[in-house]
């Protein structure tokens, strides 16, 4: 048993939709989330820059006694080398790998989409996991910059009808060469993108499974802790927030994130020193 925190990191706020699996799936847990609001977005930063930005993030949360570290961000993860990660001194575990093993596991006819960040596809981190997971596989991937501005804005499933008509615009925009490839399977491959499931997949039709990699993130997580025998003793665990900028916006836009789960404050803190 272990009650030292889980450590959750990530740009911004689409790290949250992690947490929420986490609180979900591990309610006796302890976490301590960063979201480095003062430099989002990452997704359009150099690949010199976003390691940087990572080893930070890594650092702060190392100073806060963390058990182990989840990059809750596809950018990091598509971009953080594994054998730096494998230095570290607490478990490491990116949102990339684990929701590529569920694609896989999900796939029938290996045909997969894959949405994210400029640089979660620039990296061709998923074409490289899932084809190595399944081979033969046709892998059909595009970068959706409007999806994290739209979430962060409210333009999500659930909110007025007109903001989500702006939103079905820019799917259909985004997806439509996804879906003409056929695929069975798609991976939302940025924790923003699961609040547009439900959009996404009235899109792409109730025959394709659509990849939550907050979901399948926390899934591994727990399955790491209980095999190093970390997991907490206690039965509730309380969530603390640090973020790199001012904590006003974010406290007001969390609560969409972590739904049953929101609620909380946020400290700031100057990711600079680390």
């Amino acid at each position: 048993m272990d009650n030292r925190p889980i450590g959750v990191f990530d740009s911004g706020l689409g790290g949250l939709t992690g947490v929420r699996e986490l609180r979900k799936q591990l309610p006796g847990e302890d976490i301590v989330y960063f979201g480095d609001t003062g430099r989002v977005p990452y997704g359009s930063r150099s690949h010199e820059t976003i390691l940087q930005y990572a080893r930070q993030d890594i650092a702060f949360l190392l100073s806060q006694n963390v058990k182990c570290i989840m990059a809750a961000c596809g950018t990091v993860s598509s971009t953080y080398p594994a054998e730096e990660a494998a230095q570290l001194p607490v478990p490491y575990l990116g949102v990339v790998t684990a929701a590529a093993r569920r694609a896989a596991r999900a796939t029938r006819s290996r045909k997969i989409g894959v949405i994210g960040t400029a640089a979660t596809i620039r990296s061709h981190s998923y074409e490289q996991l899932l084809r190595r997971l399944v081979p033969g596989a046709e892998i059909t991937a595009r970068p959706c910059p409007l999806f994290v501005p739209l979430v962060e804005s409210g333009y999500v499933d659930g909110s007025a009808p007109d903001r989500q008509q702006v939103t079905r615009l820019v799917i259909a925009q985004y997806l439509e060469e996804i879906r003409a490839a056929g695929v069975d399977t798609l991976v939302l491959g940025c924790t923003h993108y699961p609040l547009l499931a439900g959009m996404i997949g009235e899109y792409m039709g109730p025959s394709v499974t659509l990849i939550d990699p907050g979901s399948a993130a926390a899934d591994d997580l727990s399955q790491l802790l209980s095999s190093k025998g970390l997991r907490a003793n206690r039965t509730q665990g309380t969530t603390h927030f640090f973020v790199s900028d001012v904590p006003d916006s974010f406290v007001q836009t969390a609560d969409l994130f972590l739904g049953e789960y929101r609620g909380g404050t946020a400290e700031q803190i100057c990711i600079d020193k680390y």
